[in-house]
């Protein structure tokens, strides 16, 4: 069983299929320019790019995830007013002014996806994966959120409900995911470890202990 949900409707500001802005074309032929000229390395920047795509950016998110799985109190408020928890750990700006977190439980699993364009809370996960951009992901997930969930791997029991949520410009969400048995007493440091980027999107679960 799945369900899709949208807690915000598409609009005209939420600039779907808009064109590059001036300062996103200027930064464009800036790098075009270094790695022409010799001063940058292809390489070097790809690399730069994969560190804030999974691990800089993602390692915010899974700070957030550990402290709520450690402290009811905050995971009470993080639910109810995701936005404001969050920044109270340091984590806000750009992508990330509102946002929503959404828990899996037994027999409840949460996936994420902006079917228009690749809305993203960069302030918590960094920098979007190609995937989640791509038309496949953001027409199926909808559609065969199921079979898109098997194709990374993950199959979830018949039973188990799987709720989609639709990203805008005006929201954007983070899954929170369940915490792993076998983990209590564990400091927050430890299970930060255990939170992928794409727990916090709904793609994958939070590693088990061991998995490491």
């Amino acid at each position: 069983m799945s369900t899709h949900d949208h807690d915000h409707d598409h609009d005209d500001d939420h600039h779907h299929g808009a064109p590059p802005s001036p300062m996103a074309e200027r930064v464009k032929k800036l790098e075009t320019l270094l790695v022409e000229k010799g001063y940058v390395d292809p390489a070097a920047l790809d690399v730069f790019i994969d560190t804030y795509e999974n691990k800089v950016g993602p390692r915010n998110g899974a700070h957030v995830v550990a402290h709520a799985w450690r402290d009811e109190e905050f995971k009470a408020w993080l639910l109810e007013d995701a936005t404001a928890a969050i920044a109270s750990l340091g984590y806000s700006g750009r992508q990330g002014e509102h946002m929503k977190v959404v828990e899996n439980k037994p027999g409840l699993h949460n996936l994420i996806v902006c079917t228009l364009c690749s809305c993203y809370p960069w302030s918590v996960l960094g920098l979007p994966p190609v995937w989640y951009k791509s038309a496949p992901y953001r027409s199926r997930a909808v559609i065969d959120p199921r079979g898109v969930l098997a194709e990374f791997g993950l199959t979830l029991p018949d039973d188990t409900e799987i709720r989609v949520w639709d990203s805008t410009a005006e929201l954007r969400y983070l899954v929170l995911p369940q915490r792993p048995d076998g983990t209590k007493g564990w400091s927050e440091m430890a299970l930060a470890q255990l939170v992928t980027r794409d727990s916090m999107i709904g793609t994958g679960l939070a590693i088990q202990p061991g998995g490491l």
